[in-house]
């Protein structure tokens, strides 16, 4: 049948493109520190800051007692003096008092993105070459700063990142989300880069230098975009320098979602996406192994159920008890060894990244995350609206934000 063959087809070749994602994460040399620490330049981390749950503080902490002999500048940025991670700050600046440590309120918003607003306000602030970006919920090792400055060595270099990890999967729904970050996101990046060298971001942590970004027009250019890592290491990159991957891993600690949450976190993303590679982004589809192979899996069964209750079937059935045979449908066969290969590649991908033996215990949900996944990409063309940090907007064609009319920008 022509459906069996088109599913079929589609099915091997989104299992062949999840084997070719396995190679690309396998090649790549994960979690490798830098042998050579002599490299210690002056760097400036700029944080942009709002709310604290249980984490902050060991998140925050992990920068402040960073292993690294250069000189350190960090900077942080609150939209409101009494928001309660400035108690934080402050506490950590008393336990670090050797570290040159600036606490800023910034009360302007200069574009949609309040994030970007802060950040512009403090690269005002910054006074040494080497920039370091990264997000409020991320803790990275003691090393970290030692082993990523290394290739900002070279001149090409334009920007240095490097993957993470969600650390707490505290909820269901959160498994979801940690299989489509610790399985699927990195190894999906490097599966990209084997095409073309990388023209973008991760927002987790990114090194850069002044001069790099002075020249795509510093932060406040980046005001209004939504996906502002994306944006940040796209010009960079269209400048003609080099987007690199750190091989060290840092942890993202977020507070327990719900799958209402989860489900608007997986869409932002996806609109995002979307707006910023369409074409990638539509054909993405076809490498969701799960969704293909559980859809083979599903036409097969209901054709063997459908063959089994039909007058010709149950009469070449009783045929088929002389030779003991019974030769289940090709299309079947293919589901079902293509979910089992989704599953344990999925599992053995996260723990590359996560060196955690946990993962196992939700292998069953990797195929549900898959089908929820097909349906967050089918709703990512269904509509431009996105909920960011409790507010509604509406993303434009070129990656900016826009307030819907009647509603008023909160600080962030």
């Amino acid at each position: 049948m022509i459906l069996n063959a088109i599913l079929g087809a589609l099915a091997l070749l989104s299992l062949a493109l999840l084997l070719w994602q396995w190679v690309a994460a396998v090649r790549f040399p994960l979690h490798q520190r830098t042998a050579d620490k002599s490299f210690t330049p002056a760097v400036t981390l700029l944080k942009s800051l709002k709310g604290a749950d249980d984490a902050t503080e060991d998140c925050l902490r992990s920068w402040f007692a960073q292993d690294y002999t250069g000189e350190v500048q960090i900077l942080f940025a609150v939209a409101a003096a009494d928001d309660p991670v400035g108690g934080i700050v402050r506490k950590l600046m008393q336990e670090f008092p050797q570290r040159e440590v600036q606490l800023l309120v910034c009360t302007e918003l200069i574009g949609a993105n309040a994030k970007v607003s802060k950040l512009a306000e403090l690269e005002k602030l910054a006074r040494h070459e080497i920039l370091i970006v990264s997000d409020a919920d991320v803790r990275v090792p003691p090393d970290f700063l030692a082993s990523s400055v290394t290739p900002l060595r070279a001149p090409e270099v334009g920007l240095l990142n490097c993957f993470y990890r969600l650390a707490n999967p505290t909820t269901l729904a959160m498994q979801w989300e940690a299989i489509a970050i610790n399985a699927d996101f990195w190894s999906q990046v490097l599966q990209s880069q084997t095409l073309k060298p990388l023209d973008f971001a991760l927002g987790a942590v990114m090194l850069t230098r002044r001069k790099q970004l002075e020249e795509i027009g510093g932060f406040k250019s980046l005001a209004d975009c939504l996906a502002d890592d994306y944006q940040l290491g796209n010009r960079i990159a269209r400048k003609g320098h080099r987007i690199v991957l750190c091989p060290v891993v840092v942890e993202c600690w977020d507070p327990p979602m719900t799958w209402r949450a989860v489900w608007k976190h997986q869409l932002r993303w996806a609109r995002t996406i979307r707006v910023c590679q369409p074409v990638p982004y539509f054909f993405s589809i076809l490498s969701n192994a799960g969704f293909w192979a559980l859809l083979a899996l599903v036409v097969g069964l209901t054709q063997i159920h459908a063959r089994a209750n039909s007058p010709v079937y149950v009469y070449s059935s009783n045929l088929m008890t002389i030779t003991g045979s019974f030769p289940l449908p090709v299309l079947a066969v293919i589901g079902a060894v293509g979910i089992l290969v989704r599953m344990i590649l999925a599992h053995r991908l996260q723990h590359r990244l996560t060196h955690s033996s946990a993962t196992p215990n939700y292998f069953w949900m990797v195929p549900i995350k898959d089908l929820l996944q097909t349906a967050i990409w089918l709703c990512a063309f269904a509509g431009n609206s996105i909920e960011w940090r409790g507010q509604t907007y509406r993303l434009r064609r070129d990656g900016t934000l826009v307030k819907p009319s009647g509603q008023t920008q909160q600080k962030t």
